[in-house]
């Protein structure tokens, strides 16, 4: 009998009867057009369904305020929630678990992208500078943000509430808040940024509390069983580090767990450079010890990795990107230990419907 791929093996999530633990991380696609989910996304999505297979959307705006790249789905709108469900529905009906993760970009962002042309909104009012896309091409101009005013910040908290009761209407299984990155949960969470001097900045616990109070309002929406964070503690992009890391992922895994969320899904502190993975002595161990429900890892990860992680009960759950958008069946071909089709980056923003999205081929029409 062939030696078994901890990879394959079954996990209960909750509520959820996972037949494996790789996870379809939430991907970035920009082929939302204006901000409206398309049917063509529903192939996509099914495409990477298997029957008790885990996936996470790709971020997802809470609000009109939300949105710094073109073309990237929201979820504020009546519209937008009709435009989700037949996506979800096409999940569903091959066995897959659908989770929406719900984002705001906060100072990632430039005016033309904002309500009536206003500046962004952020933790602070310090700019971000200039930065080469993801195509190692075109430069992203940001404009300069506006610090929120502390009465306003529940105002935010509340559009991340009524998002995930529009991603449960929609249909999906729960949400991730998107805390990671550099986006504006992360613009409050990390010290590099965050020079407030309100309830909201200052000590690890006050830059902390707009993430907390995100997560319980959240919570009392949809129920903590249906909810996960996404952090990224080590990561420093779009100029967000922190100057203890381990000490902000600790203390948020362990404020985490009196929430008494589904999951956490942190990112390999190897990953600091996008796309890029590198060793170094930080471990994302501790907070897996400290958080008390199902952790996700994500960050670089091939077959071998996440066998091992899963193996030394270092994660839960391994999420996988560019290998799962270029392998549309990367649990079959893990299980199989079969080659893998090259991820092709000229393609992941492209707003082409089809290209770089659901034409890379499935196992049986390569073999």
């Amino acid at each position: 009998m062939a030696a078994q791929v901890p990879l394959m093996t079954p996990y209960k999530l909750g509520k959820f009867n996972l037949s494996h633990r790789v996870v379809l991380a939430p991907l970035t696609r920009q082929r939302s057009f204006g901000n409206v989910p398309q049917p063509h996304a529903i192939l996509y999505y099914s495409q990477r369904t298997t029957k008790g297979g885990l996936l996470i959307s790709e971020a997802t705006g809470v609000s009109d305020t939300a949105q710094g790249y073109p073309d990237t789905p929201g979820i504020w709108t009546k519209e937008q929630v009709e435009a989700w469900k037949p996506i979800v529905d096409a999940v569903h009906a091959k066995g897959g678990i659908f989770i929406c993760q719900i984002w705001h970009v906060g100072r990632v962002s430039n005016a033309g992208f904002q309500p009536n042309g206003q500046a962004p909104i952020s933790s602070s009012d310090k700019e971000l500078t200039p930065q080469i896309r993801s195509n190692g091409i075109d430069v992203a101009q940001f404009t300069p943000p506006r610090r929120l005013r502390t009465e306003e910040i529940p105002l935010i908290v509340n559009d991340f509430r009524v998002a995930a009761r529009n991603a449960i209407e929609a249909g999906f299984d729960g949400v991730e808040i998107h805390g990671a990155h550099g986006y504006l949960i992360d613009q409050f969470l990390k010290d590099e940024i965050n020079d407030r001097t309100d309830k909201y900045g200052g000590s690890l616990e006050n830059r902390c509390r707009f993430a907390l109070e995100v997560v319980d309002a959240v919570v009392n929406e949809i129920g903590a069983d249906r909810v996960g964070i996404r952090l990224s503690p080590f990561a420093n992009y779009m100029q967000s580090g922190d100057s203890n890391p381990n000490a902000l992922g600790l203390y948020m895994t362990e404020a985490l767990n009196s929430y008494g969320i589904l999951y956490c899904h942190m990112v390999e502190p190897r990953m600091i450079v996008l796309g890029e993975k590198s060793e170094v002595p930080d471990s994302l161990v501790p907070m897996r010890k400290t958080f008390k429900g199902a952790f996700i890892s994500a960050g670089g990860y091939d077959r071998e990795d996440g066998n091992k992680a899963v193996a030394e009960n270092r994660t839960d759950l391994v999420a996988y990107g560019r290998w799962f958008l270029a392998n549309p069946d990367l649990p079959k071909r893990f299980e199989l230990d079969a080659p893998l089709n090259k991820y092709n980056r000229e393609t992941f923003y492209t707003p082409d419907p089809v290209l770089g999205y659901t034409d890379y081929p499935f196992l049986e029409t390569t073999i």
